[in-house]
């Protein structure tokens, strides 16, 4: 009886690919903890007798204090995966940790608490109230968080102080994009997740609203995830994170890290 043939190896999900002097893909230089462990998470995506594999087996480790930048094209599954790390989506299959909360066995009213008290979203297009001044889309947040920082001092942080009393139509783009994320760490969230921040704005005001998220993550210490499609953006980053086709393509550490001013697309 001839001998049974060995299977194929199966390709890599992950290719590290780190700039010369920097830390492993696995870690980060620091040494920080892992506060998210993901393994195995796919999401399929059923639109009658269609099936739409948005991810297909990721492994991932995200840690605390880091900025990472996930990359991709429309349709890499970078949205889904910051959905399903925020709380507001669930994996078909696999796990996804956040510190001692297992999010893939959580039910809603968990995922709901785990949302409220740990993580700050921000969204492309700020979704922030118009009938309400920067300071009352702020508090909307602040009264409901369990140790908040006062609207006037979220709203100082992203350089609002001076039209913290002004609606959303007597702002710019910009201003309304620092409201939201005024919105989002005012109640000092662990995790910052941003969903294309500067997508619907021009490249000066998407360098200020930049320069707004790596000064939170700086003097905050908070573990800061941005989704983009603009490889320019990856230069700001610790980690950056390409995802292609549901699965994460290559991992790399930026050894020199631009400010967001000195970024150009």
């Amino acid at each position: 009886m001839p001998a049974e043939r060995p299977a194929p190896p199966s390709p890599p999900q992950r290719v590290t690919a780190d700039a010369p002097g920097s830390a492993p893909a696995s870690g980060t230089a620091t040494g920080s903890e892992a506060v998210f462990v993901a393994r195995g998470v796919t999401k399929v995506y059923r639109m009658g007798e269609v099936q739409v594999h948005a991810l297909r087996g990721i492994d991932l480790d995200l840690y605390a204090g880091e900025l990472v930048v996930m990359l991709g094209a429309s349709g890499s599954g970078k949205s889904t995966l910051l959905n399903i790390l925020g709380g507001i989506d669930v994996p078909t299959e696999g796990t996804v940790r956040y510190r001692d909360h297992e999010l893939t066995r959580a039910d809603d009213a968990a995922l709901t608490r785990y949302r409220r008290d740990h993580v700050g979203f921000v969204f492309q297009l700020y979704n922030i109230i118009p009938s309400l001044t920067a300071r009352e889309n702020v508090a909307l947040v602040t009264e409901i968080a369990r140790n908040p920082m006062s609207p006037e001092e979220a709203l100082d942080l992203v350089g609002l102080r001076e039209r913290m009393d002004h609606f959303p139509a007597q702002l710019s783009g910009g201003e309304q994009q620092r409201v939201a994320i005024a919105r989002a760490v005012a109640k000092q969230p662990e995790v910052l997740l941003c969903d294309e921040p500067t997508g619907a704005l021009d490249v000066s005001t998407g360098v200020v609203v930049l320069d707004v998220i790596q000064r939170i993550n700086r003097e905050l210490g908070t573990t800061t995830v941005i989704i983009t499609h603009n490889v320019s953006i990856a230069e700001m980053a610790e980690r950056v994170i390409s995802l292609s086709d549901g699965r994460i393509a290559e991992i790399r550490h930026n050894r020199t890290r631009r400010p967001p001013a000195e970024i150009k697309w």
